[in-house]
């Protein structure tokens, strides 16, 4: 009998549904351009606080939300494609699933950095990038124009296509955890933990992000 397992903590899920909205803001303000480029800065500073947020909760997050959880090693990652699964596999992420939560989260850290030095030459120019020299911000904004983007929609694309696979082929709904937290599972594991301790310490933990991001910034003052 299946027993409702909460896998995914509040702070976790608030923070997947936030980057989705995110991402979508700024690909809609990068291609806009113009005026609108104010906006997709500030959107660009909002998600760094968020990957910072989630770097520290890879360590303090709930069980499933911690990297210890899914960081897997290459023979684990071919016996699950060989149909080998563990049985935590079927809680958080798969490692499949986790290599692409860690290449999404190298390519946005990548993209944010390449936007902090970038300078286009018409309408922005990142705060940082008089730290840099003008060749190294040029090429910055080459590969925040050129690769970045494109790289993070293949993976924004893998993944929602990843997750209607699931949906339709294995009849695993993996949105509905992402959701309302709780996963039915056949094998008793560890759940995380979602109290108003761990709640307000991950508010604690994002004000301090939002500050370093918001220090970081003034530095090109």
């Amino acid at each position: 009998m299946a027993t409702q397992v909460r896998v995914w903590d509040l702070p976790t899920r608030l923070f997947h549904w936030t980057l989705v909205a995110l991402v979508t803001a700024l690909v809609v303000t990068g291609h806009v351009g113009g005026a609108a480029m104010e906006w997709h800065a500030r959107l660009g500073y909002a998600v760094l606080t968020l990957l910072l947020f989630r770097i520290c909760w890879g360590f303090f997050g709930g069980r499933w939300s911690r990297f210890s959880s899914f960081l897997h090693s290459p023979p684990t990652v071919l016996a699950y494609v060989r149909g080998q699964a563990h049985p935590d596999h079927l809680a958080g992420h798969s490692p499949l699933g986790a290599l692409s939560v860690l290449a999404m989260l190298v390519f946005l850290l990548a993209q944010v950095a390449t936007g902090l030095i970038g300078d286009d030459e018409i309408s922005f120019t990142g705060p940082l990038n008089r730290f840099v020299s003008n060749a190294n911000g040029l090429a910055a904004t080459w590969y925040h124009k050129a690769i970045g983007q494109w790289a993070i929609v293949a993976l924004v694309v893998l993944h929602v296509a990843a997750v209607l696979f699931y949906l339709w082929k294995k009849h695993d709904n993996l949105i509905k955890p992402m959701v309302r937290g709780d996963k039915a599972l056949m094998v008793a594991v560890e759940p995380s933990r979602d109290d108003l301790v761990s709640r307000v310490a991950a508010l604690l933990v994002l004000g301090a992000c939002g500050g370093i991001v918001a220090a970081v910034v003034r530095l090109g003052s």
